[in-house]
């Protein structure tokens, strides 16, 4: 027979190769089926004790309650006069008067701005009786700004001045001067068969340094 030696390095190393690779599995193993562990910072708790003494009657005896603050006193007096004009008579003053307003008759309504038609047919035509001349601004009289702003201009059937519209503008300070001015007129409105109507006028504001 055949003696055959064995080779304990080899059979070493190849123990060691087999119980590292059992070693790596069982790891696996472990950190697959181990639960997730969350790591929480520590936290400190304190507890607070609250203990009772108990004071003794001798030093309650010596502490005093605080003393109670003093109340206004208010005198009040009764005036006995009061008393003795209960008999007096009381006048009686009406302070709503009588008015002669009927409930059932029909107002006026309030004249509509801006509706007129623009063409209308009248016999006579509107005349000026109250002339408002516009302020002159004194920025425009610095820089000789002169001109005319012309304005068409709602003329209502009460000789009021309606709607202003600007046909030619100048600048537009002297714009809003000439439509302030104008809405101060005050007409002789238009006729139409002997009836008042009211008509669109043209009308122009000159402004000069002259």
């Amino acid at each position: 027979m055949e003696n055959k030696t064995l080779d304990w390095k080899f059979v070493a190393d190849s123990f060691f190769d087999k119980s590292v690779s059992l070693a790596v599995l069982m790891v696996l193993f472990a950190f697959l089926v181990s639960p997730n562990i969350e790591v929480k910072p520590y936290q400190t708790k304190q507890k607070i004790q609250v203990q009772a003494l108990d004071i003794p009657p001798e030093i309650k005896e010596k502490i005093q309650p605080p003393p109670e603050a003093a109340k206004p006193v208010v005198d009040i007096v009764i005036d006995d006069e009061m008393g003795d004009d209960e008999d007096e008579d009381i006048q009686v003053v009406d302070t709503i008067t009588s008015t002669s307003l009927d409930p059932y008759k029909e107002v006026a309504p309030p004249p509509t701005i801006g509706k007129t038609p623009k063409f209308v047919n009248y016999d006579k035509a509107p005349v000026a009786i109250k002339v408002i001349t516009p302020k002159y601004p004194k920025y425009a009289r610095q820089m000789a700004i002169q001109g005319q702003v012309i304005l068409n201009v709602e003329v209502l059937k009460s000789g009021k001045v309606g709607a202003v519209e600007i046909i030619k503008s100048l600048e537009p300070g002297l714009d809003n001067e000439a439509v302030k001015a104008m809405k101060k007129w005050t007409f002789e409105p238009a006729k139409s068969n002997g009836k008042p109507v009211s008509v669109w006028l043209t009308y122009p504001i000159d402004f000069s340094l002259e």
